[in-house]
């Protein structure tokens, strides 16, 4: 494999089940490649993306075109959607799981189950697959959706996607902003942190609001992990992190994976794609600084948002790992940014 491919990137978000689930691309085409979206076997194969953390997503109605146009102008708030019923979510958890499970069968990727099966499928050729709930409609009060997943195989669950649901609030696509936008975690929310807690799912507060944040870190005995987020400071979007947040992060011994969405990689907060990787390496270097070489690594959201021009697809991860090592980044801090500090979080939290 080229020098530019490696080492290999574990990734912290992507949202291809969702392809999937609406029939947007076929199994057949990620697993021999096509021209559509950011994910295919060959792709990730020539640009060293190792695979990461697949999310389950129940979308709100509504056209995401049309939030992408709005996220372009230079200044937006765009309304929360309505809360989605259990009834509905958990239909389209077990499709797009069941989709996953598909693209195993086909040969695509790997279920990892633990951290020791995910350093093994990591330097194979297929892509290691973490399932992740992004946002907890599908997962009802008494628990008895989230034991059964869990032994399914989930291993990371967001409490909230940016909406409300029974367990808390989510922050808004809004710019400028805060994310101190609402209410904490709700009763049945803390204790869906102590249930996770309990089986060892991760916990993801990349669209958590700053209360929820909050509790959420104060009732959690496991490190705090934001899978697709950036830098505040950078770029001041709701869904970015401030300071006090990433101080929180590190001193659980947490970390954040840096979201390629432009919106929240452009200082502007635009969504345009014509943005250069210098300014991820402003996200990068914050990043850094406020939690250590060792809590930082990548959350692209592939398949899930505009991303930068430079890199296109996950293919294009060879000029992300150029522009590393142009900016002064030493192989062995690649290793932890590309992969080793996701292992390291997640052996922690699941236990070796």
């Amino acid at each position: 494999m080229s020098r530019h491919a490696t080492p290999p990137i574990l990734d912290g978000h992507n949202d291809l089940l969702l392809k999937l689930y609406r029939g947007e691309v076929s199994v057949e085409a990620v697993l021999r490649g096509h021209g559509d979206g950011h994910i295919d076997l060959p792709r990730a194969r020539s640009g060293g993306f190792a695979g990461g953390f697949f999310a389950v997503y129940v979308p709100s109605p509504g056209s995401a075109e049309d939030a992408d146009a709005m996220m372009r102008q230079s200044r937006y708030d765009i309304a929360l959607p309505p809360r989605i019923p259990f009834e509905e979510a958990i239909k389209v958890a077990l499709g797009e799981i069941a989709w996953l499970c598909r693209l195993e069968a086909a040969g695509a990727v790997t279920i990892c189950h633990n951290a020791a099966q995910l350093r093994t499928v990591i330097e194979s050729d297929r892509m290691a697959a973490i399932l992740h709930m992004e946002g907890a409609e599908a997962i009802d009060p008494d628990f008895y959706a989230l034991e059964t997943l869990h032994a399914a195989g989930l291993r990371s669950l967001g409490p909230v996607w940016s909406r409300p649901t029974i367990y808390g609030h989510g922050v808004p696509f809004r710019f400028p902003s805060t994310g101190d936008t609402g209410g904490g975690l709700t009763e049945a929310g803390k204790e869906l942190v102590k249930a996770c807690n309990r089986l060892r799912i991760m916990l993801d507060v990349a669209h958590l609001n700053e209360a929820g944040f909050r509790d959420l870190a104060a009732i959690s005995d496991a490190p705090i992990v934001a899978t697709h987020s950036n830098a505040h400071a950078i770029c001041p979007h709701a869904r970015n992190l401030t300071d006090r947040q990433l101080d929180q992060i590190r001193e659980s011994d947490g970390m954040v994976g840096i979201n390629f969405a432009a919106a929240f990689l452009r200082p502007d907060g635009r969504m345009d794609p014509d943005v250069g990787l210098d300014v991820m390496m402003r996200h990068l270097d914050h990043l850094v600084e406020r939690l250590g070489e060792d809590r930082v690594g990548f959350g692209s959201d592939f398949d899930g948002a505009t991303v930068p021009d430079a890199i296109t697809d996950c293919a294009g991860l060879i000029n992300l790992r150029r522009a590393m090592r142009d900016h002064g980044i030493s192989e062995p801090l690649m290793e932890k940014l590309c992969y080793g500090n996701w292992l390291r979080v997640l052996e922690k939290t699941w236990g070796a």
